[in-house]
């Protein structure tokens, strides 16, 4: 499994849209939905600051995001370009795959 992580700080009066579109209907799944490699997405809102998010994206694995970008490149940028309008900030935290170890 691959994950992506980003944290965001939204507008406070933009809280209510960025819920919208970034919720598990939210159109940041619609479009991720489109391809067999996403596996879901986990949306966290801070409790102690109503104003940051944290989403946590999971695909089969790297090649598959990676592919799903090249295929929907258009249509990610302009809902990315689109978001930025709702946020302070946004900021990749990180991007890791799930690693097995072999038994003894």
């Amino acid at each position: 499994m691959y994950v992506i992580i980003w944290e965001y700080r939204v507008k406070a009066d933009h809280v209510a849209e960025f819920e919208k579109i970034y919720a598990s209907n939210g159109a940041w799944t619609e479009l991720f939905s489109k391809d067999a490699g996403y596996q879901g997405t986990e949306f966290l809102q801070d409790l102690d600051d109503a104003q940051r998010y944290i989403t946590i994206d999971r695909w089969t694995s790297s090649r598959a995001y990676d592919a799903f970008l090249a295929q929907w490149h258009k249509e990610y940028e302009a809902l990315d370009v689109y978001c930025k309008d709702l946020t302070e900030q946004d900021n990749l935290m990180g991007r890791g795959e799930s690693i097995t170890h072999a038994t003894r």
